[in-house]
């Protein structure tokens, strides 16, 4: 079923509810609207209810004409962590997913049990956009002319680390889907996000509920590095390998991943 609940300037949040138990919301990776976390959605339901939040970025039925920024997708977040309501929730977030996560906790830090974090880009030195930003403004340029392909196959090449030949199929598959052109622009605009943030090791610092990093031995190694500096930050983090994984783990390896989370759900609120 689908909920919904009211942000604080008026916008609807809205998600996927399933299952029933101890609550997990999910918070999906770019270029996704959560049906990319489903098998691990069906794998948690019979024992958790699960809620995949569509996040307020990558919803084409909002204008988002201004862009939409972190602080924002951060309110569709609480509202959605009200509604469901029953005390602090779990949180499990996926890429981009994982940093709202991140600041979620950072912004209201009574609204959050714990959270399972995979692969969070988080900002810890030279931005994600390279000097100036300039993988940004070549991908931008690409979207402005009309290449939503193209302006993938830079990010994931030059952001992502992809080998060139997946990054040329990754464009290639952009640019035949429409609902992936349609993505691909708020894609692009999150990833300029992240860079917005900026270093926020310091405010993660403060983050108390335990927190699970996790991560594949076959991801680029960038995000690998990123999780050490989380490790080295937060008060309370343990590390989890997936060995034979990437970042795409949640679709590849949902029992794993879904046993991941059910684990911290165990710890956190006391449920088998």
């Amino acid at each position: 079923m689908i909920i919904t609940a009211k942000a604080a300037d008026g916008t609807e949040a809205r998600a996927v509810d399933e299952g029933g138990g101890p609550a997990v919301l999910v918070l999906h990776p770019g270029l996704d609207d959560g049906t990319s976390w489903k098998a691990v959605a069906a794998r948690l339901a019979p024992h958790h209810r699960v809620v995949r939040l569509h996040r307020r970025r990558y919803r084409l039925d909002l204008d988002q004409r201004a862009p939409c920024t972190v602080a924002q997708e951060v309110e569709h977040v609480l509202a959605m962590a009200e509604a469901i309501g029953g005390g602090p929730v779990l949180l499990a977030g996926h890429s981009s997913g994982a940093v709202i996560a991140l600041e979620a906790m950072v912004a209201a830090p009574s609204a959050f049990a714990g959270a399972v974090l995979y692969e969070p880009p988080a900002v810890i030195g030279p931005p994600l956009g390279g000097p100036g930003g300039e993988v940004h403004r070549r991908a931008r340029a690409a979207i402005a002319a009309g290449r939503p392909g193209r302006a993938m196959r830079i990010f994931v090449r030059d952001t992502v680390g992809l080998p060139g030949w997946a990054a040329l199929l990754v464009g290639w598959f952009v640019a035949v889907t429409p609902r992936m052109r349609a993505l691909a622009p708020r894609q692009i605009e999150d990833n300029v996000a992240m860079d917005a943030l900026g270093v926020r090791l310091d405010a993660y610092a403060g983050i108390r509920a335990p927190v699970v990093l996790l991560g594949g031995d076959r991801s680029p190694a960038h995000l690998g590095e990123r999780l050490d500096a989380l490790e080295r930050t937060l008060p309370h983090p343990r590390r989890v390998l997936l060995p034979g994984q990437g970042h795409s783990a949640h679709a590849k390896a949902p029992d794993r991943v879904a046993a991941v989370i059910a684990s911290l759900a165990a710890e956190v609120y006391g449920a088998s």
